[in-house]
């Protein structure tokens, strides 16, 4: 005899294309990329499988582990990872996720890659190393003779796991190895030496105390020579096969991000070649920061899309009081809130990867624009993701709460991206630095807020608002949070305005710019276009 029978439960969200996205969509054409579009759906689809979403699962239940030594006591500094890991990595390299951008010629290359980056979203973790590729190669083009080395093998697309001399290899992947425990963001304190040796290299000594993505074939290091602070290509394995001294000392115990191994290193008298110039590695090394950035406010506006696509697709097959979740007044309230908030991000995201992109191929306009709204993006939509996945997560109810539903590993990575590259007061610091020493940086940020000028009287106040408050110097550095959100709701609503859903550009300017919402989400005012929003919130399946 059952006990009960299984009912009103909602079925698995798969066999759906996660570019299936309006408002990303709009963006790729809008911002030169259309060429691509088949590209992103196919990478949407795979994205959407049962097959992809189990491995991220299995990546991140079988974190990676380190072994420093064989079973004869040589070091090896070795990290095994589950083949799920694997695959995804292939899937990211197979797509041109890592440096493949940086060997293509066609105009909108980086939005095309942001946009694929945006819909493979199965796991965070394997995107770190991916990331730290694409950035690596900008840095690298600091030293020609080193870029014309590697650079053809981070921008290939195949994925070449194993620790070997990296001109055998068939493609490769680069990290980071900056932050010292005594430092953090203030990598100037840092205690790493180099000195030179006699054939032009230098030997590295120092510890690092995070360095994610260790069994990466080459990393760009900082560490100090008479000169100064200065930027160096680490390999792991040397040109005639033996180990570099890089040593992983240990791997970090995250809060999430566990597929991705995050360790702590040793250079004992590491070989490393350098990249710029002599005390010039802040320089050169921020051009590396600058990309993994851009991918600090795609990941964001990636995460807030799935959590949204999750609670949307949750509260359309769910009952409760007799109605579906997704009929009851108070729930459409929620959810087209959280529809605004990823559809800002994700417009904003795709404005930044166009600078990107046009800056790229030498437009000074772009590349002041990307100046201030590249550090502007990363600091409001990282923020914002952390309170949007707990609050897509809530509308699962207990199930959410639940680590089968992938809400709780969604939620623990969304603090991270703050984190990275900079944290809050960093990234609003950096704006302030920027306006102050680039001031054609700030025409070009205002100047894209005036195209919407006269559109919408509540976004023409918010802007007003704005100048007021960046005339007014007296305690600029205590309010430059506040000026920085500022900026972000500023620019997502002269975007949203000018290219954006009626609907959504409305409900963005009346609850963020117009003085009438909560802090909560879930309190849009009323007259709002709820069906119009949702609908380009939930997922098609099949």
């Amino acid at each position: 005899m059952t006990t009960h029978d299984v009912f009103n439960q909602v079925p698995p969200l798969v066999d759906y294309d996660a570019a299936d996205d309006p408002a990303l969509l709009d963006g790729l054409a809008r911002e030169g990329a259309g060429w691509a579009s088949a590209e992103v759906h196919a990478l949407g689809r795979l994205s959407g499988t049962e097959q992809a979403q189990e491995w991220g699962r299995l990546a991140n239940e079988h974190s990676p582990v380190l072994r420093t030594h064989d079973r004869f006591g040589h070091r090896v500094d070795e990290v095994e990872f589950h083949p799920a890991w694997h695959e995804l990595m292939r899937v990211a390299v197979g797509h041109g996720l890592h440096g493949a951008p940086w060997a293509d010629a066609r105009e909108g290359a980086h939005v095309a890659r942001a946009a694929k980056f945006y819909s493979w979203r199965v796991d965070a973790g394997h995107g770190c190393p991916i990331s730290m590729t694409y950035a690596a190669i900008p840095a690298l083009r600091q030293s020609p003779e080193l870029a014309a080395t590697y650079e053809p093998l981070l921008s290939t697309e195949s994925y070449d796991f194993g620790l070997r001399a990296p001109l055998t290899k068939t493609g490769l992947l680069a990290g980071m190895s900056m932050t010292e425990k005594q430092g953090g963001s203030d990598v100037r304190a840092n205690t790493t030496t180099a000195t030179e040796q006699p054939d032009g290299t230098y030997r590295l000594v120092g510890h690092k105390w995070f360095t994610s993505a260790p069994m990466c074939d080459v990393f760009l290091t900082l560490a100090q020579t008479a000169e100064g602070l200065t930027c160096f290509l680490v390999p792991r394995v040397l040109p005639d096969g033996s180990l570099n001294p890089m040593r992983l000392m240990r791997l970090k115990d995250k809060l999430g991000n566990r597929s991705n191994a995050s360790s702590e290193v040793e250079y004992e008298n590491a070989v490393a070649w350098r990249v710029g110039g002599e005390g010039r590695g802040v320089r050169t090394i921020l051009e590396m920061v600058n990309m993994t950035r851009l991918d600090c406010l795609i990941g964001a506006a990636s995460g807030m899309r799935q959590g949204l696509t999750v609670a949307a697709h949750h509260a359309t097959h769910r009952q409760a009081f007799g109605k579906y979740l997704v009929d009851q007044p108070l729930m459409r309230n929620v959810l087209a809130d959280l529809a605004i908030e990823s559809e800002a991000a994700t417009t904003l995201m795709l404005r930044v990867a166009g600078a990107t992109d046009r800056s790229v191929r030498g437009d000074a306009a772009e590349t002041a624009f990307k100046r201030l709204a590249l550090a502007v993006g990363k600091y409001w939509t990282c923020k914002r993701w952390p309170s949007h996945s707990a609050e897509a997560l809530e509308c699962l109810g207990g199930n959410g709460y639940v680590e089968e539903s992938g809400m709780p590993r969604l939620f623990r990575e969304s603090p991270l991206n703050s984190i990275w590259e900079g944290s809050g007061n960093v990234a609003a610091l950096d704006v302030l630095r920027a306006m102050a020493k680039e001031p054609q940086s700030v025409e070009a940020f205002f100047a894209d807020l005036d195209a919407a000028a006269g559109a919408d009287t509540r976004l023409d106040e918010a802007v007003r608002v704005l100048r007021a408050e960046l005339g007014d110097l007296e305690t600029v550095e205590l309010r430059a949070r506040l000026i920085v959100e500022r900026m972000a709701l500023a620019l997502q609503g002269s975007l949203l305005v000018r290219h954006g859903h009626p609907a959504v550009a409305d409900a963005f300017c009346a609850s963020r710019l117009g003085g009438e919402w909560g802090h909560a989400f879930g309190t849009l005012p009323p007259g709002v276009d709820f069906g119009a929003i949702i609908g380009r919130a939930t997922p098609k399946i099949g």
